[in-house]
């Protein structure tokens, strides 16, 4: 499976069943983890086996078996969260390819005993990992000419780019954004919100995964 692939069967997964990440597995994720903590000058952290990310009742309400999870942090710098929204877009892919289903949160989790496991730097949430119950299924969706605009015809990049943009996960699913487009110019505006930045890094990545990055130009 492609990361093409894995954006359109990627769909957020509550409930896992009871098993452990394969070794392998659990490898190439850390291998994509270094290399963008290497890259970004991230801590994003892979957590495996532990029950602490949620309170005893959020347990009960909604999720299952949701013992394996990344820790999405870094220095606390102004681009942080583009940045680990930008790179956890990324895994959640990555992550499909290799036969794993995702949950991003960046709200109900157990903050105070992730943080403990993050060496003492910033957390703006997690992302779930494992062996899914189901596949999850599609979110409910804007249209495309809800978020985008292009001057004058636009090109069959900016289209892909724009459906892919739709299938990236987003805070409350809001899709809060708008893409325009001239020429190979592409600026990405978002309504303000408490997770904004991290849904901007999401999107674009998304955008760019649609879109071929070598056919624009952020501005």
């Amino acid at each position: 499976m492609t990361l093409k692939e894995a954006m359109l069967s990627r769909h957020t997964v509550r409930k896992y069943i009871d098993r452990p990440i394969d070794g392998d597995i659990a490898q190439k994720l850390n291998e994509r983890i270094n290399a963008h903590n290497e890259k970004y000058n991230l801590n994003l952290k892979l957590i495996l086996n532990n029950e602490t990310s949620f309170n005893a009742v959020y347990k009960l309400i909604l999720e299952k078996n949701a013992k394996n999870f990344i820790i999405l942090s870094g220095p606390d710098t102004s681009d942080l969260n583009e940045k680990l929204g930008y790179c956890g877009a990324d895994l959640t892919l990555f992550a499909q390819t290799l036969g794993l289903n995702t949950w991003w949160i960046c709200g109900t989790y157990s903050k105070r005993n992730v943080e403990k496991l993050s060496n003492g730097e910033k957390v703006i949430g997690i992302i779930v990992v494992g062996y899914g119950e189901n596949q999850g299924r599609p979110h409910k969706s804007k249209k495309y000419d809800d978020v985008a605009y292009y001057d004058g015809n636009p090109p069959q990049w900016f289209t892909e780019g724009i459906k892919a943009a739709l299938l990236a996960p987003t805070a409350a699913n809001r899709q809060a954004f708008k893409i325009e487009g001239k020429n190979d110019k592409v600026k990405i505006t978002y309504k303000s919100g408490l997770y904004s930045n991290v849904d901007l890094g999401i999107v674009k990545y998304f955008f760019e995964l649609g879109a071929g990055k070598e056919n624009f130009t952020w501005v």
